[in-house]
Order: structure tokens, then C-alpha cells, then sequence
């Protein structure tokens, strides 16, 4: 029987310009297709340190099997590595449409003063943006007006501190440092709130504080398997997330 093609991973080159190389591995995270199956083929607890998650990205790419927004997340991690000129941090989206919450997320970056993204969805105008964008909330504007094209309304953004591009870290991702109720919020409320937030990130201020939460994860022990549990509406939610 045939085999099915497996895509090369890509491989950074010196003769690349930064947005070269992140069109090459979202193009790469395209080949491998968004997942419709139904079916998680990757766990991916978010609790997990980022060298854990970093041996599930490298799993990925030997498997080459469809994923959905928060492998792509974390793929993108994987692949971006080395690259300390990159930065990346993750941008969450909850949203409502039809009496029902959805869940998304993608990997937003920041390079050489401008901001884009790379992540995967069912819809094409809510994964990548170019790193063309001069400021964080005209990055998020831009993904909130996708999703009105849907009749979607985004209720809350998420934004996460910088992943380090360490590979061998424990530190867990800092998810959601900064959570704005979008909803109840004017846009020159949130575009000051998004601004102050970028502009602490680049002069390297905020911390994590995942240290406080991954101590609560342990010290609860044996319940991190409900957190399993909970964490898998988000997971059907990201499936469905532009439905």
C-alpha cells in the first residue's frame, strides 16, 4: 500500500528573512491539515512544563497527523525555537455565536517592532496574520473582525507572557496574564489596556507567575486528572470554534 507523504519539516536558512521563516512553518502546519476527525489525536495539557510539551511538538512532527489550534500553538513553539529574535506568547479568544461559547487559540509573535501569528483553524482569516501589525491591539482588532464575518462576538481575550526558547525549561507557559471582558470594554479602553501590556512585554517586566499555580497543581495531586477532564470542552470547543 502507499504510503502517505509525510512534509519535510522545515529547516531555517541564513538566507531567510523572519517572515520567510514563519511563512514556511505555517505553510508546513497546513500540510499537515486542521484536524475534523472528532478525534484528539495529541494531549496537551497546558499545566504541563514546556519541555513536556516541546517532546509532544517533536511527537507531532513524526507523526504528521492533522491538528487543531493548540497543538498548533505549541508546534509553533517547537519551531520557532532558536530564534531568539522571536518572540511568541499565546492569544485566546472566547467567543459566543448561536446561544453556545467557543474556545480558540493561536501563537501570536513579535518581531523587529511588528506583530502577527501563526495557528490553525477551520477559518482562514482566524490563524496566521502577517507580521505586518504595528501595535498588539490592532494584531487583536484585526482577529475580532474576522470573527464578526461569522457573526461570532468575542466576550474575552487572553493574552500569555513570553515563552522562553529554552526547549529543556520546566517553567509551564503563562497562558493568561492579562484577561480583558472585551464585551464590556469601549475599544479605546482595550487598545490602552492591550498597549500598556505589549509595551511591558518588550521591556521585559512582567514575570510568570506560573511558579504560584504549577505548586497548586502539585499540591493537589492526584486531581490533576479532573483538570484533564475540564480541560476537554475547550478542546471539543476549539474543534468547533468558527462552526
Amino acid at each position: 500500500c502507499v504510503q502517505p507523504s509525510v512534509p519535510p519539516v522545515p529547516n531555517y536558512k541564513l538566507s531567510m528573512s523572519i517572515p520567510e521563516w514563519l511563512q514556511a512553518i505555517q505553510t508546513y502546519m497546513k500540510m499537515l491539515q486542521y484536524n475534523h476527525t472528532g478525534t484528539q489525536f495529541f494531549e496537551i495539557r497546558k499545566t504541563r512544563p514546556l519541555s513536556g510539551l516541546m517532546e509532544t511538538a517533536k511527537e507531532m512532527t513524526r507523526e504528521s497527523l492533522p491538528i487543531k489550534c493548540l497543538e498548533a500553538v505549541i508546534l509553533g513553539i517547537y519551531l520557532t525555537n532558536g530564534q531568539p529574535s522571536v518572540e511568541r506568547f499565546p492569544i485566546s479568544f472566547k467567543t459566543h455565536f448561536s446561544g453556545n461559547y467557543f474556545h480558540h487559540v493561536v501563537l501570536g509573535i513579535y518581531c523587529n517592532g511588528r506583530y502577527g501569528s501563526l495557528g490553525m483553524s477551520r477559518r482562514s482569516d482566524l490563524m496566521d496574520k502577517p507580521l505586518t501589525y504595528r501595535t498588539l491591539s490592532d494584531l487583536i482588532f484585526d482577529f475580532e473582525d474576522s470573527y464578526k464575518k461569522y457573526l461570532h462576538s468575542v466576550k474575552k481575550v487572553k493574552i500569555g507572557l513570553y515563552v522562553p526558547h529554552e526547549p529543556h525549561s520546566f517553567q509551564p507557559i503563562e497562558w493568561k496574564h492579562l484577561v480583558l471582558n472585551v464585551s464590556k470594554m469601549m475599544r479605546a479602553e482595550v487598545r490602552k489596556e492591550l498597549e500598556k501590556f505589549a509595551r511591558d512585554m518588550r521591556m521585559k517586566i512582567l514575570k510568570p507567575s506560573s511558579g504560584h499555580s504549577l505548586m497548586k497543581e502539585r499540591s493537589r495531586g492526584k486531581s490533576l486528572s479532573p483538570h484533564r477532564r475540564q480541560a476537554s470542552p475547550q478542546r471539543r470547543t476549539c474543534r468547533r470554534d468558527k462552526s
